[in-house]
């Protein structure tokens, strides 16, 4: 199954490292950040999990959830949180999906065959509260991900949905943001964006972030 933006991500009951989670009911009203780890005990998954629990803040933040998966059993996982813990200097506050009989893996399209015919590639997914898919990204088992990228497009996202502003390349939390092509209206522009704007071409329309 491939999953498109703004598809509402599929519901799934599966066990866990803190138990039975009922996915769309755990998300609750929450953004959820869902991502994918090829197996446990593995040295590039414990940096990437200690980096997620050290984010706890930032994500309570901005309503969001975590939560991680791997294909291996739920008690494993337990194991591993401690070496996690340990290592990364950090407490785990967040369930791992114990996806044994890689049902969740195969809904969400996380195993890749030309990868691993039995784990799952570093799939990422931020999903809103109304349970739709805002953002799919995926790495190779090799590589890190960028979680304070994560953080960047959801501050987007988050901005985007409560205004009529799109957000230019390499933008963060502060930046000045970009006028829509759609809004021409010199009345509506002036109501909507009362801090002005500059333009350096007629479809550059830079405006001062709305919210700050």
């Amino acid at each position: 199954m491939t999953l498109h933006l703004g598809d509402v991500a599929p519901d799934f009951e599966q066990g866990s490292s803190i138990g039975n989670i009922k996915f769309h009911d755990w998300a609750g009203d929450s953004w959820v950040v869902l991502f994918s780890h090829p197996a446990d005990f593995t040295p590039v998954c414990t940096t990437e999990l200690g980096l997620t629990a050290k984010l706890k803040p930032e994500f309570d933040k901005r309503n969001v959830k975590a939560i991680a998966l791997s294909v291996d059993a739920a008690d494993k996982h337990v194991q591993w949180i401690k070496d996690i813990e340990e290592t990364q200097n950090t407490v785990v506050g967040f369930p791992i999906l114990a996806d044994l009989d890689k049902s969740v893996s195969r809904l969400y399209d996380m195993i890749h065959p030309n990868q691993s015919d039995t784990m799952t590639v570093r799939s990422l997914f931020v999903i809103d509260p109304k349970k739709k898919v805002r953002l799919t990204i995926t790495y190779p088992m090799s590589t890190g991900r960028n979680f304070d990228e994560v953080l960047r497009v959801i501050d987007a996202l988050q901005l985007t949905d409560g205004y009529a502003v799109a957000t230019p390349g390499n933008w963060r939390d502060g930046d000045d943001v970009i006028i829509p092509l759609s809004i021409q209206d010199e009345a509506a522009i002036k109501e909507k964006y009362p801090k002005g704007y500059t333009a350096p071409k007629p479809y550059l329309r830079m405006t001062p972030q709305p919210n700050k």
